[in-house]
């Protein structure tokens, strides 16, 4: 009897199913982890505009959502491109209060960053969400 070389169906198909289950499990944890990464890209850019806002402030006794006077180059809606494009940046008055007093900023996510949420800051230091920028 001659020994037969190869693999039988029986085992490539247990092999296939170990790689899916494999799968399922790490792609949704990776995607999770470049999420969390590009992340702390809109809360950098978060915390540089507002360190100009607060220099801003020393200067002109006020805050501005005018962030070309700031020095960066804007969008055609005022707005501040991230540094890879992940994330919008814009100004605005804080709920209730002018913006001499107090300014707001927001980075909404843009393209495959969308699904996370938008990150603010203001002025006075208040945060949102609370879990992103932990």
């Amino acid at each position: 009897m001659r020994k037969v070389k190869g693999f039988t169906l029986l085992e490539i198909i247990i092999v296939v199913a170990i790689i899916g289950i494999l799968a399922a499990i790490v792609v949704p944890s990776y995607n999770e982890h470049v999420l969390q990464s590009r992340r702390s890209e809109g809360i950098s850019s978060l915390l540089t505009i507002m360190q100009q806002q607060e220099r801003y402030f020393t200067e002109q006794l006020g805050y501005t959502n005018d962030l070309s006077k700031l020095g960066y180059s804007v969008n055609g809606a005022g707005e501040v491109v991230s540094e890879n494009g992940y994330y919008l940046i814009s100004a605005v008055a804080c709920p209730s209060m002018t913006i001499s007093q107090c300014v707001l900023l927001t980075a909404t996510p843009q393209g495959v960053q969308a699904p996370d949420g938008s990150l603010t800051i203001n002025s006075r230091g208040a945060r949102t969400p609370l879990n992103a920028w932990q």
